[in-house]
């Protein structure tokens, strides 16, 4: 007698080294389905979409070279995924697990009302929650004990599909992306290795090619992480650099896992207590944060090129991340979702930890009194101005120095570059120096009053 499992593809839209996908195609026919859900789409920003839509049609492609296709549904995966299991006679379904509270509840109530079993692995990890653990048995709150733990647990090997029939049986179909297709994940791999050598330095700043670019690909799997861990492990200081930042990556979903309120509770809980600003003070700074226009240029770069592309350099979104909270003095948590709605790899335990690590709430936290100067950021990471040029071009006029600083440059010298603060770009919406100092004094009540408790 035949045999038919499912394959539910969620954010691991490929079939080279899919735990779920080899799981599944040890039966006869393995049928390939994505449910979209028309909640998370909608809220979904604009990139986020795109990149989504892109990877359904990418994995159709692949499962159009085997035969069949990609069956895609719409709507409640805990009314869909049981009934394409009762109407395909489907003995099992297989899926890779996902650690926010939203997807564990989503998989906990299909798993509830399927009448065949559900497999869970982990496909777009390197390490699954809970195998890196400290000595008394828990999730380490500081990455480096966590890093050097990971680094000693062994990598699965390459999880290989069998040769299984694929049916052809489209569904619903998705949404047409947007705009042509990006790099495939071949090319991008390709360019991380290239871009291997410099990374270590060249990764920091904005203004050159140096990232691996594989953050989106990472979010919706079309790459593995675990195929990256093996193929770079090793391959000198760059390529260990850049599995290190998969370490990153694993140890906030695994401290995810372990506190999903992670996007909306301060992990540590004494730094609730902080007296964000509120009001319409703290709205109209939020919206010139958001749009570009807080008169410090690095942040306001960061911010239109985070508009623009659905994308920001990592070094800039720590800067930015930080004028909104320790400049501004606005609630970690509504960046937090700014940048999660708007970014093409927007993802609650990447995005979240990284909010909590600026904002000094969450583990292995930076402490509270580091906050950026967002001038001293800039000249330093972006020392010709390549980046502010791009995405504040208004100021292109002025020299490598100014070009930071603008309120600081003499009148003569922005009358000569063309430009009027106040009309041409704004003048600085806060004084650092003394944002910095009452942010501290804030950090400093909450920090007693937690005390006094």
């Amino acid at each position: 007698m035949s045999t038919t499992s499912i394959a539910w593809f969620r954010r691991d839209l490929r079939l080279f080294d899919n735990p779920a996908w080899a799981a599944a195609t040890t039966a006869d026919t393995a049928l390939a389905l994505y449910v979209i859900e028309p909640a998370l789409l909608d809220s979904a920003g604009p990139f986020r979409r795109n990149a989504l839509l892109h990877g359904i049609r990418r994995l159709d492609e692949q499962l159009r070279a085997l035969g069949g296709r990609l069956r895609v549904e719409v709507g409640d995966p805990a009314e869909i995924v049981p009934a394409v299991a009762d109407e395909s006679g489907a003995s099992s379904v297989h899926l890779n697990g996902d650690v926010t509270r939203w997807a564990q509840r989503r998989d906990d109530a299909v798993e509830q009302v399927l009448r065949v079993p559900m497999h869970r692995y982990w496909g777009t990890l390197v390490q699954p929650p809970g195998s890196v653990l400290t000595k008394a048995g828990t999730l380490s709150r500081v990455f480096t004990p966590f890093h050097n733990a990971w680094r000693e647990v062994p990598v699965e090997p390459e999880a290989i599909a069998a040769a299984a029939s694929v049916p052809d049986l489209p569904g619903a179909g998705a949404p047409a992306p947007e705009g042509p297709p990006p790099p495939t994940a071949d090319a991008l791999l390709d360019m991380a290795t290239e871009r291997a050598a410099a990374y270590p330095d060249a990764r920091d700043l904005p203004g050159v090619a140096g990232t691996t670019e594989l953050s989106t690909a990472l979010r919706f799997g079309l790459v593995s992480a675990r195929g990256i861990a093996r193929a770079l492990t090793g391959e000198g200081v760059g390529a260990d650099a850049i599995v290190r930042q998969l370490a990153w990556r694993d140890w906030y979903a695994h401290t995810t896992h372990a506190h999903p309120d992670i996007d909306r509770v301060a992990l540590r809980p004494e730094y609730d207590a902080i007296e964000w600003e509120r009001g319409p003070d703290a709205d109209r700074a939020f919206d010139a944060w958001r749009e570009g226009r807080t008169g410090y240029p690095i942040v306001d770069a960061g911010m239109r090129q985070l508009a623009a592309t659905g994308w920001m350099h990592n070094r800039v979104r720590m800067i930015t991340a930080s004028f909104l909270v320790k400049d501004l003095l606005v609630d970690w948590r509504r960046g937090e979702r700014w940048f999660r709605h708007l970014l093409s790899d927007g993802d609650v335990p990447q995005n979240a930890g990284n909010w909590q690590w600026v904002a000094g709430t969450g583990p292995d936290a930076a402490p509270y009194f580091r906050i950026f100067n967002p001038t001293t950021q800039s000249r330093r990471f972006d020392p010709d101005g390549t980046y502010l040029r791009q995405w504040v071009p208004e100021l292109a006029g002025l020299d490598d120095r100014g070009i930071h600083e603008p309120a600081a440059v003499a009148p003569l010298d922005l009358a000569a570059a063309g430009i009027t603060l106040g009309q041409d770009y704004p003048f600085p919406i806060v004084d650092h120096t003394t944002a910095r100092e009452e942010t501290l004094a804030v950090y400093k009540r909450a920090l007693e009053s937690a005390r006094d408790e």
